[in-house]
This record gives structure tokens, C-alpha cells and sequence, in this order.
């Protein structure tokens, strides 16, 4: 049912989110089976450990530790010195030993807090732990059959499960903080967090109370986009509050969302901690960090998305391009050879502008594009066309005109004054050139030019617009419109 907003506002909703990243190593967690199952056929990737056979005996990755040491820092913590598997049990057909090796109540992070910008307010949003695990295998249901099949390529996959504090209150804070949470992920090369892929999931616990003690929550799992974060959080308010002004109680839960219906739907019940029966790992000894091997890592740990912003803010960037940029570093880098938020640093007296070139044509260029380009340099690139650009010889139609023609070529021109001089690029401020322009423009357009007589100025915009067009756009309109100012004696 839909819910008033003034209904909904006599409720508080609260939100907390675990978070499902799988750690980038080449193999799984606790056998050495390839890690990227993406095209790979079913159960091709596995071995007798993800299979559960009597004897199989875990041998923990240690890259994968290293991994999640990282994933500390960037959470805005540190790794606890000591930590330890437990044994999570459960029964379900993907997971064939009954039981999932994870951590307890030792996990390998414990609190951290990471910033997130809503409607331009920073939030601090709490990190309870952050533990270690191995995914379970995939169940999937073909249409119209009676069966079920399993694949257990994922199984043993591993995993760090972030677990946030029950922080958030609407769904823009839980949307945000995913987006946050994704972005120091990739920025720390501790997952690839693709998510069309499953390589980051999110499972959002929503409750809503009119009064300070917590509603009952439910638990919509897998989403694997900000947007569905958003919209089941959404959802699940409204559904909750519906719920409860009939007079009908919340199910503690697990619900799953349907993305074609914009909703969610029920599962299963939700189980507490107790039913899983957790006990000690005895095949796996306790992980003891040496203080050297942390420092190391925090020494080589790379800027972080929310030290990039601190510096990007400094060179007068405003959010939205900001944002754009820092999601087209993790998003393009790779592909184009292009750390676009080194090269605003390289070139900080010009950052505003060149920023401006690479969030309105470079980055959806270089999106468009399915095969990488080659590796051109951008520096040397929009040095030369601010130069142009300053000097009055290039306007900013044709200096995009001209930048979406370089990025094309093999590399770049040795004069790029000379090549957008060849190209008809640049434009004319011969003084003499342009006035006979200006002088056949302003005996064509008499009651313009007589209304800019007149005072009305906005007429103006209109000659200069002709003299343009007269000159195939390559006069200098700011010279263009002092000379119609002149020739009219104003």
C-alpha cells in the first residue's frame, strides 16, 4: 500500500549493510582451483576440498590475508594482530561439507568508519567487523523443470563480509555508502568489485520504529547495484510501514528483490546467530599478523578515494566533476592507460579546465569506446589546447572538436598548433577579416543591428552568431562582437 509522507515521517527507519567482496587472488581461499569462474564451465573449477570429501584439508591463501589487511586500512582501521576460523553450520545443496569456514567472533577487522556526502552533508557511518569467508556454491532453477542443479565453481571463493553499524536512515545513505564502499575496494586493488559479476553483494537490513527502541528487521539479500540498494531500501520502508499501520506484524526475514518489479519478496526466515552452531576451525590454525607485515602493507597502501577528493576540492573542482573522475579512474584506467586524477595534479594551474575537457568529452569518449586506445598523452594533449584556447586562437566548440580528432589518431602530432591550424581548427582574429564579415553581416541584418542600437543587447548574440556562420565558424567571436560594438558606435 502506498504510505503518506506524513505517515511515513512519524517513522525512523534504520539501515545496515553486509557487504560481500570477493578478494582478486588467482586462487580460492583453501585450494589451489582458479578464482575468475566467470566463462568457465560448471564444476570445472574445483577440487576435492570444495567438494567436501572426507580427508580434504584447507590450506589458507595467504594473499588473501594480505588482501583483507588492506581492506583495513582503506575501512578506515587497522587489522586485528589475531584472528581465527570458525565453522558456520548450515545445510543446503551448494554447500556440500554442511558447513562454511568463516569467522566468528575473532574476525580479521574489527571497527573502522569510512565518510559518505548526502545532499552535501558528511555522514560517518560505522564499521562493526569485517571478517573472512569462503562463498558457497551457486544453485540454479531451470525454467519448467522439476530439478535443481548445482554448480560449485564459486565454492571456496574468497570472500571479506563488511559489516556496517546500523547507521544509515534513508535509502540516498544507503545507496551512498555502497557506492563509498565500492570505490575504496577497487581503490586499494583488493577486489575487482565487478558488479554485474557478483564480485561485490550487498544484503541490506532495514527496520522502521516510531519510537527509539528498533523495529524488527528483514534482510533483502544479493543486490548488486547502487540503484537496487536504493530501491529496496525504498521499498522495504514503505512496505514495513504499510505493514504496520494495518495492524500486521514484521517477519523477521530473509527477502529477495525482484528488479523488473521494483519489490521484494519473501525467501525464508532469518536465523540468529545461534541456529548456525558455530565452533573453532580444527583444521585451521589462528592467523598471527607480525607487526613488519602490516607496516609494509600500510607503507605501500595507495591514495584513497576520500584523500583524492581533499586534493581534487584544493586544485577548485566542484563535487560532480569530482565524482565523475573518481569513478572513471577505477572504471577506465585499466583499459586506457589514463590516471586521470594524476594528471590534474601534473597540471594544476590548468586542472579546472582540463577536468571540465574530461568529464564532457574525454570520459564519455573513452566509455564509448570497445576496444582500448592507445596510450596518447594527455598531458602534452590539453597543455597545447589550453594554450590555444588562451590565446584566443581555438573557441570551445572547436577545441572539443579538436580533442575528440586527437584521441583517435595512433599518437599524437609533434605541433598540435600546426595540425589544428591544417585541420581548419583555428580561428580567425585578423581584425581586418573579420570586419568585413562583421560589415556585410550588419547591412543584411539591419533591424538587428538597429535593435542593438536600441539597447537590446540581446540582439548582439544574433550577429555574432551570423558572422560565425559567414566565416564557417572560425572567426573569433569575442572580436567579432567588439567589432559590431564599434561598427554601431556603441
Amino acid at each position: 500500500m502506498a504510505v503518506s509522507k506524513d505517515i511515513r515521517d512519524q517513522y525512523t527507519a534504520t539501515i545496515g549493510i553486509e557487504c560481500h567482496v570477493q578478494l582478486k587472488t588467482k586462487t580460492k581461499l583453501f585450494s589451489a582451483v582458479g578464482n575468475d569462474a566467470r566463462e568457465a564451465p560448471p564444476n570445472t573449477l574445483v577440487s576435492h576440498i570444495d567438494f567436501g570429501l572426507p580427508g580434504a584439508l584447507p590450506v589458507l591463501n595467504a594473499e588473501a590475508v594480505k588482501l583483507a589487511v588492506k581492506a583495513a586500512f582503506a575501512l578506515g582501521t587497522e587489522p586485528e594482530r589475531f584472528s581465527k576460523f570458525d565453522r558456520k553450520h548450515y545445510f543446503y545443496p551448494d554447500l556440500p561439507k554442511g558447513y562454511q569456514i568463516s569467522q566468528f567472533d575473532e574476525p580479521i577487522i574489527g571497527k573502522g568508519a569510512i565518510d559518505i556526502d548526502v545532499d552535501g552533508e558528511t555522514k560517518t557511518i560505522g564499521i562493526t567487523r569485517a571478517h573472512m569467508e569462503e562463498d558457497a556454491g551457486k544453485s540454479t532453477h531451470p525454467a519448467g523443470a522439476d530439478y535443481s542443479l548445482v554448480d560449485l565453481n564459486r565454492a571456496g571463493t574468497p570472500l571479506l563480509e563488511i559489516v556496517s553499524e546500523p547507521d544509515m536512515h534513508t535509502a540516498a545513505e544507503a545507496k551512498a555508502y555502497a557506492r563509498e564502499l565500492y570505490l575504496r575496494m577497487r581503490y586499494a586493488d583488493v577486489s575487482e568489485a565487478n558488479l554485474y559479476y557478483g564480485n561485490m553483494r550487498f544484503d541490506v537490513n532495514v527496520s522502521v520504529s516510531k519510537t527509539d527502541e528498533l523495529g524488527t528487521r528483514t534482510e533483502s539479500k544479493n543486490l548488486n547495484s547502487f540503484r537496487s540498494v536504493e530501491k529496496a531500501v525504498e521499498h522495504e520502508i514503505e512496505r514495513q510501514i504499510g505493514l504496520l499501520e494495518a495492524g500486521e506484524k514484521i517477519i523477521q526475514e530473509t527477502r529477495g528483490w525482484d528488479d523488473d518489479k521494483q519489490k521484494t519478496f519473501s525467501q525464508r526466515s532469518k536465523e540468529n546467530a545461534d541456529d548456525y552452531r558455530y565452533m573453532p576451525d580444527p583444521d585451521l590454525p589462528p592467523i598471527v599478523l607480525e607487526e613488519a607485515f602490516i607496516t609494509d602493507i600500510k607503507a605501500a597502501m595507495p591514495v584513497m578515494p576520500d584523500e583524492w577528493r581533499r586534493r581534487l576540492t584544493d586544485l577548485g573542482l566542484d563535487k560532480a566533476q569530482i565524482e565523475t573522475l573518481l569513478d572513471a579512474h577505477v572504471e577506465l584506467a585499466d583499459q586506457h592507460y589514463l590516471d586521470t586524477l594524476q594528471l590534474l595534479l601534473d597540471h594544476a594551474p590548468l586542472a579546472k579546465q582540463v577536468a571540465n575537457w574530461l568529464v564532457n568529452i574525454d570520459i564519455p569518449f573513452m566509455r564509448e569506446q570497445e576496444t582500448p586506445q592507445n596510450a596518447i598523452d594527455r598531458g602534452s594533449l590539453y597543455q597545447a589546447i589550453f594554450v590555444l584556447v588562451n590565446d584566443g586562437k581555438l573557441s570551445s566548440t572547436n577545441a572539443k572538436a579538436l580533442i575528440t580528432d586527437l584521441l583517435v589518431q595512433p599518437e599524437l602530432p609533434v605541433d598540435i598548433a600546426a595540425y589544428a591550424e591544417s585541420k581548419g581548427f583555428i580561428q580567425e582574429s585578423d581584425e581586418g577579416a573579420i570586419l568585413a564579415i562583421v560589415d556585410q553581416v550588419l547591412a543584411e541584418n539591419a533591424k538587428a543591428a538597429e535593435d542593438v542600437k536600441n539597447g537590446e543587447m540581446k540582439a548582439i548574440g544574433f550577429l555574432v552568431g551570423q558572422v560565425m556562420k559567414l566565416s564557417q565558424g572560425k572567426a573569433n567571436p569575442g572580436l567579432a562582437q567588439q567589432l559590431i560594438k564599434k561598427q554601431l558606435g556603441l
